[in-house]
């Protein structure tokens, strides 16, 4: 993806996120894309990079300076990828220096020149309860905004988007960066700035973790439940199942994945986790072993759920009703599963662990 700001920064290994734009031929029309359409020859899922990569820095002679009241959060309780940044708004305690909009849970026309379906706004506040107009830009969907921040934007219209009020623009929509952001460029108005989820005698290690997590666990799911050749599910379950496996060794003997200090690799697997038995489970298909048959995994699921500011962040029926209502190729009628209705607010006993 292009900004319509020069890039000035990009910064750690960026993940894979996608291109939702294709031209077909030269002097043919540009077809808005989604996820469900990154699909290649062989069946597999592919995940192509963002390309909104500009950085908050607290340096206040930056392009982009940390100013309380500046920036805004568009995300989608749904969304995992947005989902982690909310995360990181609430724990950090950047709730009154950032505000955040959330879209409707479900897929609707972006545009009536073509088919394209994606993150949209209500027309009022009481139209869908935990989702709001776009009462910063009035815009009426996420594809809106990418259009007013760039004319000629050439990619997804995905969220997490991070957009600059003053420069009436987008400054990030890449997650993996915008948590990296607010962990530490905003410390100076943050209410938890002590609190470092990237420490630097811990940055190697976490780099790590998040490489193996990010291809097999929170972008595997897609790749089982995206894949259309079963040679192509085959080899991203095998390697979801593996990595989980992985993470439940890990867990038996230390409370977080890098120790007992919980870090920035925690906060990117949960997202993840809260919504396996719920929806990956059926949906993606990631069946052989559900979260609650882990007993190391499920209760250092709940332990991280109960860390206060992230329990606000999960809205289980937006959750459930984007993946069993936004993807008609996967499930045509749209019919939501009634349960299993899982309750993390039960004790985790993870404090075993010293810290």
């Amino acid at each position: 993806m292009i900004s319509a700001i020069s890039t000035t920064f990009i910064a750690f290994a960026p993940e894979k996120r996608s291109s939702s734009i294709k031209s077909f031929s030269q002097g043919t029309l540009q077809m808005a894309r989604s996820a469900l359409d990154e699909v290649t020859d062989t069946g597999a899922f592919n995940r192509t990079p963002s390309t909104f990569r500009n950085f908050i820095s607290n340096d206040p002679s930056s392009q982009f300076p940390a100013e309380s009241g500046r920036y805004h959060l568009y995300i989608s309780y749904a969304c995992p990828w947005a989902s982690r940044c909310f995360a990181y708004v609430n724990i950090k305690g950047l709730q009154k220096a950032i505000s955040v909009t959330s879209v409707k849970p479900i897929w609707g026309r972006t545009k009536d020149a073509d088919d394209h379906m994606g993150w949209v706004f209500p027309s009022s506040s009481t139209e869908e309860v935990g989702a709001d107009p776009d009462l910063l830009n009035g815009t009426r969907n996420i594809r809106e905004l990418y259009e007013l921040a760039s004319t000629n934007y050439s990619g997804k219209y995905t969220v997490p988007v991070l957009w600059d009020k003053k420069l009436k623009t987008i400054v990030s929509n890449e997650s993996s960066e915008i948590i990296r952001m607010l962990n530490t460029e905003f410390n100076d108005i943050a209410e938890n700035a002590s609190l470092d989820l990237y420490p630097p005698h811990l940055q190697s290690q976490i780099d790590e973790v998040n490489e193996w997590v990010y291809d097999g666990i929170n972008n595997g799911v897609y790749k089982c439940g995206f894949a259309t050749k079963q040679g192509a599910y085959d080899e991203a379950v095998a390697k979801l199942y593996e990595a989980l496996d992985k993470c439940e060794e890990i867990l038996s003997k230390q409370r977080y994945l890098c120790g007992n200090t919980l870090t920035e690799a925690d906060i990117r697997l949960f997202v993840t986790l809260i919504r396996f038995d719920e929806v990956y489970v059926v949906h993606f298909k990631c069946n052989k072993k559900q979260l609650h048959e882990y007993p190391n995994l499920f209760n250092y699921t709940k332990d991280i759920f109960q860390i206060p500011g992230m329990s606000s962040t999960v809205n289980m029926e937006h959750i459930k009703r984007h993946y069993y209502g936004s993807h008609p190729s996967i499930n045509r009628y749209g019919i939501i599963p009634v349960g299993p209705s899982i309750d993390f607010s039960t004790p985790h006993e993870r404090d075993r662990f010293s810290t």
